[in-house]
């Protein structure tokens, strides 16, 4: 996602969580092949080099889990909290998919007793 307006869309008609480390906004869009993302990452994330990390890892964890979602033609926006940049990728991982079930983007599973 590169458009101002893209992101004003999620962020008025979509669904948020937050976490720890992150917030993780959703919208699905019909219209879409495939999914779009956005990250974005304040100057309060830490100094660039840490945003640039940051991002990194945002687009690292999309590019391993996305193909586990229910519905892949959506935008979905990675917003870093103050104090993202000091968490580990594990920590950032748990948090990312935390907010994603919440979302309900992955498939339910049916436990076996």
């Amino acid at each position: 996602m590169t458009h101002r307006a893209d992101f004003a869309r999620v962020k008025k008609t979509g669904q948020a969580k937050a976490g720890q480390f992150l917030i993780l906004s959703t919208l699905p869009d019909p219209a879409l092949l495939t999914i779009r993302t956005g990250f974005i990452t304040t100057k309060r994330s830490g100094k660039a080099h840490d945003r640039t990390l940051l991002r990194r890892r945002f687009r690292s964890l999309v590019q391993s889990h996305a193909p586990s979602f229910v519905e892949i033609r959506r935008y979905l926006v990675t917003i870093a909290r103050p104090g993202a940049s000091k968490a580990t990728f594990a920590e950032l991982e748990a948090d990312w998919l935390r907010q994603a079930r919440r979302l309900g983007l992955f498939p339910r599973t049916v436990e076996k007793s």
